[in-house]
């Protein structure tokens, strides 16, 4: 398998924890909440999916769990910053950390410990395609991210709880007027975002990883708020960047198995070096960032 080959057949699977994230924060944005949190959010749900499979509950089960406790965690933190009117900024980054507090401390006995992940599904025809037919043998997980990236994009283009989720982000007042329920909106708009948050923390524990390591999240839920803003907050600029940074993940294992002499330390931080740079050439374009940003992002509403 040449390194093309190797980096197309798996980075669907390297993307999805990223897409899962960047997919309920882009949900959340939409809506005017700013969550810096994502990170704290995907390790309780990695730690919560892997002991539950590690003890026999299945993987449906661990997702569950894992999907409900990121959930619940983001709700605290709706309820101190939309509830009280907190800053957002420093309320998302206290729950980051509570959740990878938790994350360790829940972890803790379960360190090195492996679980069995799940088989793929091949698509008949598409899978002997040469070079790309990698891309078509997925877990799936990664079948059913790719269904959750065209509904939120359907949701967001052509139904009314996405024209009511942008309304109360653009202008909540103006939401509030008309009759929307802003806080209950946005509330949903966060419990949603840190579900898919914990969805991604289950995959990249018990499916990509099987298996636990106490910071095994290394800046993922990072990227995937960065990941909204690469794709101006639209669906399908996210996915595409999803898969760059998918991509861009397995480049070490490819310069590895190539032969490069490359820093291990090098490799390992292109993910965050291409963050960098394509955050500085996205944020250089204001007028691409004013026409799809979200008007109230991180401003509290108050009636």
């Amino acid at each position: 398998m040449s390194a093309v080959e190797f980096i197309l057949a798996g980075m669907l699977a390297a993307a999805t924890p990223f897409l899962l994230a960047a997919l309920g924060e882009l949900v959340v944005e939409r809506a005017g909440v700013l969550n810096l949190g994502v990170e704290g959010l995907m390790a309780l749900g990695a730690v919560v999916a892997f002991v539950i499979v590690y003890h026999g509950g299945g993987h449906i089960l661990g997702f569950i769990a894992a999907g409900v406790s990121g959930a619940l965690l983001a709700l605290v933190f709706a309820f101190i910053a939309l509830g009280f009117r907190a800053n957002q900024v420093a309320t998302g980054l206290a729950i980051g950390i509570l959740g990878q507090g938790l994350a360790a401390l829940f972890g803790k006995s379960y360190e090195s410990l492996t679980i069995k992940g799940i088989g793929k599904i091949a698509i008949p025809g598409l899978v002997d395609l040469p070079v790309v037919g990698g891309l078509f043998v997925q877990d799936i997980v990664v079948w059913l991210s790719l269904l959750a990236t065209l509904a939120v994009w359907a949701t967001f283009a052509f139904t009314r709880t996405g024209l009511v989720i942008r309304a109360v982000g653009e202008n909540p007042k103006a939401a509030h007027a008309v009759g929307y329920p802003v806080i209950a909106v946005r509330v949903a708009a966060v419990a949603f975002g840190g579900m898919m948050a914990g969805f991604a923390g289950a995959y990249a524990a018990s499916v990509y990883t099987p298996m636990w390591a106490d910071g095994m999240i290394a800046g993922r839920g990072w990227i995937a708020i960065a990941l909204v803003v690469f794709g101006t907050w639209m669906t399908g600029r996210v996915f595409l960047g999803a898969c760059l940074f998918g991509a861009v993940s397995l480049m070490s294992l490819a310069a590895q198995a190539a032969g490069l002499n490359l820093p291990s330390q090098l490799l390992s931080s292109l993910p965050y070096l291409v963050t960098i740079l394509v955050l500085g050439i996205i944020s250089a374009d204001r007028r691409l960032l004013k026409l799809n940003g979200v008007a109230s992002l991180g401003e509290p509403f108050e009636r």
